[in-house]
């Protein structure tokens, strides 16, 4: 039984990392601020004795005993990264310097939950790993974008200095239950809007791409990477290479839930990236990974989530 710490524990991916390491046989410690995180993510998991939750913000120091860190704590989505951007780059960078020291001292292997924002706005297509990207460094999304970049280099810094055990995963769009319904997810937004026929809200002309992977495949994807030898840090890519307009995404949400809802556009905000692909060539070399779950599959676990969410919390 392995000890390991997941900051974000109560987030959207947090949470389903959480219990896959518990039925996995692992003592887990769940770190939160519940910024964005919600404790109902985590509730399901309470009854067992190995998991352990903790209030806490990682932008101060943590002390406590594991063999593993999982850093995935910070806000990853627009709204809500924009909301306190000051905060946001303090959770990114105080907070890896702070998981990174617990690892130094405890020995612990430590893997990021690093993003495809540090690709900014490609001009690259579909990006590899060797990219290093497009960012605006004093765009509206920079307090997230270069966030990301300085916890990477934090990383790479402290395992070239102080020989600590590093992972680098870089997420690329990721949906499934336990998303927050108003997190300004592409995806969460439009099974909202839906559900509740609303106006579907697309941004743009719609013509802009994502890549969609369903959250379990990027759990896997991460207890692959935090498993492999100490001569591969990565980064690397976790993302599924499917690409879909943000238009076909909105009117796939309509005909899957059978809802009303018209789409309507609004002028898209700045520093939206065009296109986001990944290129995972070297998450199969390395971590034999690949997704499997295609976005049908995976949509209908999410809108089935989102519409006992709506029916049981008439606040939301």
């Amino acid at each position: 039984m392995k000890r390991i710490l997941v900051t974000g524990g109560a987030g959207f991916i947090g949470s389903h990392l959480c219990e896959r390491l518990l039925k996995e046989g692992n003592e887990v410690i769940s770190l939160d601020n519940y910024f964005t995180g919600q404790k109902r993510n985590i509730v399901p998991l309470m009854d067992n004795p190995y998991f352990e939750v903790v209030r806490h913000d990682v932008t101060s120091p943590f002390f406590v005993e594991v063999d593993e860190i999982y850093n995935l704590a910070c806000p990853a989505s627009p709204i809500h990264y924009q909301y306190n951007p000051i905060k946001t780059v303090k959770t990114s960078v105080m907070g890896a310097i702070n998981m990174l020291g617990l690892a130094k001292r405890v020995r612990a292997k430590i893997l990021q939950a690093s993003t495809s924002e540090v690709y900014g706005d490609p001009q690259v297509h579909p990006q590899t790993e060797s990219y290093w990207g497009h960012v605006n460094p004093i765009g509206t999304r920079s307090c997230y974008d270069e966030g990301k970049r300085v916890a990477e280099t934090l990383f790479m810094n402290y395992h070239l200095q102080n020989n600590v055990k590093i992972k680098i995963i870089r997420i690329f769009n990721t949906y499934g239950p336990n998303m927050h319904p108003h997190d300004g997810r592409v995806v969460s937004n439009f099974i909202v809007q839906a559900l509740k026929g609303e106006d579907i809200t697309v941004y743009g002309d719609g013509q802009q791409t994502r890549s969609f992977q369903y959250v379990d495949d990027l759990v896997e994807a991460m207890i692959r990477m935090m498993a492999t030898g100490d001569d591969f840090i990565g980064p690397v890519n976790t993302g599924n290479p499917g690409e879909f307009t943000i238009l076909e995404l909105a009117e796939k949400v309509i005909d899957m839930t059978g809802s009303k809802s018209k789409i309507v556009y609004k002028p898209l905000p700045s520093d939206d990236p065009m296109q986001r692909k990944p290129d995972i060539s070297l998450a199969k070399e390395k971590l034999n990974w690949e997704p499997k779950i295609p976005l049908e599959q995976g949509l209908v676990k999410t809108i089935e989530y989102f519409d006992q969410l709506l029916k049981s919390d008439s606040s939301l």
